[in-house]
């Protein structure tokens, strides 16, 4: 095959567009790059549990992005208990494996990409393409199955997580290429490849910020105004059980009144009423509750923070994970506040780009939140600076989209020969 030749990529993921998610700037990328690109994917209902008015009203306007052909199958919404999440699940991988297929029938593809966060099993329709079309199979590894649901606790049964250990493993032997965000993740991959995959194979392939984080801000941000007499401390994302924000809250009713700091939360989750009964009950004056707001305003919001927060709670599975936020939070030049383990901390400390507690030690962030409010302009700008190098040496979207660029033709090549 021509070097130059496009390339006829299908992805299978669960969540695309119109959701927030990553895989959607991959996608344009690989459009860009003058490839056809098909999506196999279901109803957008990420992650309001339920399909966007929006799609429903005019589904034909969701049907291609950048050049892309999208492929939609039913499912069922998430809802918000974990009866229909699991439903949510299984009704893709259903739909994929069945529908998806007739709706591809007598396509031809020379690589299928495989955007593996939660859940694992929508690997299995790819796999079952990657036969049916002789095209080498990746599936970038976002979250580690079955340790995650072991982890949150959706799974606590021995026999059951044994049982999703052989299909994840099922699944692994059955793939080309595995993509692992973390270098973490490789020791806890390999166990389940029975079948040799050299390092060849399993692949480093980390996240890598939107374009509207690293570079300056499209408009001025009016979510809050800015506050020169106190440390504006910005997290954004999930709000979910995972993010510890009893532990956060904590730290911010320890900081009241004696340092001048607001607590800026942006995002919403299974914990959000929970948060905003606790602030209220508390009278925490200094945290303040946005809501959700669209991805692209989140940049000129962490232009005006002085410090932007990543938690996660002490686990071994969280431990080896990367947030993908960190990435958005390097790459916007702010210095981090960390109260997290594992990989994450590596990052931050390597980088030089912030503060850093263990997971769950609230005392410890309040400490290191009072140690930047008292550290000098100079050292925060360093602290900025330093984040926004290690982004551009390690995560930066057009590195990483030419290595991927590049491994997808050396597979295609060598399925063809």
């Amino acid at each position: 095959m021509s070097p130059t030749k496009p390339l006829k990529v299908l992805v299978v993921t669960q969540y695309f567009w119109p959701e927030n998610m990553r895989i959607n700037d991959l996608v344009l990328d690989l459009c860009a790059k003058g490839h056809e690109v098909t999506v196999l994917t279901g109803l957008p209902n990420y992650p309001e549990g339920q399909v966007y008015p929006r799609f429903r009203e005019q589904p034909e306007a969701f049907a291609t992005l950048g050049g892309a052909h999208i492929v939609r199958v039913p499912l069922i919404a998430r809802g918000q208990r974990s009866m229909t999440l699991a439903l949510n699940y299984l009704s893709f991988l259903a739909s994929a494996s069945t529908l998806g297929l007739f709706k591809l029938r007598g396509r031809q593809f020379d690589a299928i990409f495989v955007y593996a966060v939660s859940p694992i099993m929508a690997a299995i329709p790819a796999v079952l393409l990657g036969r049916l079309k002789r095209a080498p199979v990746f599936v970038w590894v976002l979250d580690l199955w079955p340790e995650t649901l072991r982890a949150v606790g959706v799974l606590k049964q021995p026999r059951l997580l044994a049982l999703v250990g052989r299909m994840v493993s099922w699944i692994y032997n059955r793939t080309d290429y595995l993509l692992l965000q973390s270098h973490a993740f490789f020791d806890s991959v390999r166990p389940y490849c029975t079948r040799p995959m050299g390092d060849e194979r399993l692949v480093y392939f980390p996240s890598w910020a939107e374009d509207d984080f690293s570079s300056t801000p499209a408009s001025p941000c009016t979510l809050i105004d800015s506050d020169p007499s106190v440390l504006t401390v910005v997290f954004a994302g999930n709000l979910g059980e995972a993010q510890d924000f009893p532990a956060i809250l904590d730290a911010a009713e320890a900081l009241r009144g004696s340092v001048a700091v607001r607590w800026v939360i942006v995002g919403d989750g299974r914990m959000s009423a929970w948060i905003a009964e606790q602030v209220a009950v508390r009278q925490l004056d200094n945290v303040h509750l946005l809501g959700r707001h669209p991805l692209e305003t989140m940049p000129g919001l962490f232009a005006k923070a002085d410090a932007l927060l990543v938690s996660l709670k002490s686990n071994d599975v969280f431990e080896k994970t990367i947030p993908g936020k960190l990435q958005a939070y390097l790459a916007s030049g702010r210095p981090l506040l960390g109260m997290i383990n594992g990989e994450a901390a590596r990052v931050i400390n390597q980088s030089g780009a912030g503060l850093v507690c263990a997971s769950g030690d609230a005392k410890g962030l309040a400490n290191i939140t009072r140690q930047l409010a008292e550290a000098s302009v100079q050292q925060r700008a360093d602290m900025a600076q330093a984040g926004r190098s290690y982004y551009e040496s390690n995560y930066t979207k057009e590195t990483l989209m030419k290595r991927l660029e590049t491994l997808l033709r050396t597979a295609t090549r060598r399925k063809a020969g």
